[in-house]
């Protein structure tokens, strides 16, 4: 695999191309090849902690009029995986993913988790190779770079939390939540919740858990 054009474009050197390799392998792979290879978990360990760390340190200079529970619905937003799915594809991490067989034909490329964890690890390599300040600036650049837009539309607010503050603004009304119905088995029921302000009902959702369908 040739990471050259990805350095390139992130304007990053790389000592031990082995490590930055590692950074990309999926455990999916280990069942297909050499069990010497290694996958990106420990790198993905590793780079959350500093992706929390330098998420952290900004909000804390940069928001100083904000409360501590606001700086943790914002870092959140930051450091989420579907935020991270979107950064990964944005600098086109899924071209360099090693994955085997079977994950690359079940869309294994387009999965959120496997994109974040992906950057996560590469965030990892990155220390480890280049140091904090090299990682910390790729940070900034491809990551903390979004929150502008994420406090513009508001998307480190909780979707349940902003639906209940417009309803209580315009409403004066707490929505509520109900079941209305659940199918499947036990390992893969599907249930799905309907939101009422008032006596009306507005929406249905519809998921794995009633988290989710709410």
């Amino acid at each position: 695999m040739d990471f050259s054009p990805l350095l390139k474009d992130l304007n990053i050197e790389f000592s031990d191309q082995k490590l930055l390799k590692r950074a990309f392998t999926h455990r999916s792979l280990l069942n297909e090849q050499d069990q010497a290879i290694k996958s990106n978990e420990r790198l993905e360990f590793l780079g959350d902690a500093v992706l929390e760390l330098v998420a952290t340190e900004y909000l804390f200079l940069q928001f100083e009029q904000f409360a501590e529970g606001q700086l943790t619905a914002l870092r959140s937003a930051l450091v989420r995986g579907k935020h991270l799915a979107v950064v990964a594809r944005k600098i086109e991490l899924d071209k360099y993913m090693l994955l085997s067989k079977g994950e690359d034909q079940s869309g294994g490329r387009d999965k959120d988790y496997i994109l974040a964890n992906m950057t996560e690890a590469l965030i990892g390599a990155i220390h480890l190779d280049q140091g904090f300040q090299v990682s910390k600036q790729f940070i900034l650049d491809h990551i903390i770079c979004n929150i502008d837009e994420i406090i513009s539309n508001r998307l480190h607010i909780d979707p349940k939390t902003y639906f209940q503050e417009i309803c209580q603004e315009i409403f004066g009304l707490t929505p509520e939540y109900k079941l209305m119905s659940q199918s499947g088995p036990d390992h893969n029921k599907i249930f799905i919740m309907a939101v009422y302000v008032g006596t009306r009902k507005v929406a249905e959702g519809s998921d794995s858990s009633k988290q989710k369908a709410e």
